[in-house]
């Protein structure tokens, strides 16, 4: 889809705004089927939902999410159960969106 998925996460300790709604429309056609919305303080997060056949398939695909999270040092939120699971996708430091969400959405796609 793109080469988001080739880059590296950078670590944000805050101090850089996030993604204007325009900036986060032309990364988000970098990924796909990920939503954009905001939550009740009006900033964005990426969300989207996954399903599988079995409770098995869920669970190793959020363990392989895990894994990706883990080495890039950039951690998801992540609901699971049988036959389903949601990944939402944001930077803490800065309550909103920033380049390094959109890459992690898009690893997160090679391995669905």
């Amino acid at each position: 889809m793109s080469d988001l998925a080739e880059k590296r996460c950078i670590p944000c300790e805050g101090g850089i705004p996030s993604f204007k709604i325009d900036e986060i429309h032309k990364y988000l056609k970098k990924v796909d089927g990920w939503d954009v919305k905001p939550d009740e303080s009006k900033n964005y997060y990426l969300i989207k939902e996954f399903k599988f056949k079995n409770f098995l398939e869920s669970q190793e695909f959020v363990n392989k999410v895990g894994g990706i999270a883990e080495s890039e040092g950039h951690h998801p939120d992540i609901w699971f159960g049988w036959g389903y699971a949601k990944i939402k996708i944001f930077t803490h430091a800065i309550n909103g969106l920033a380049e390094s969400d959109f890459i992690l959405a898009a690893k997160i796609d090679k391995i669905s």
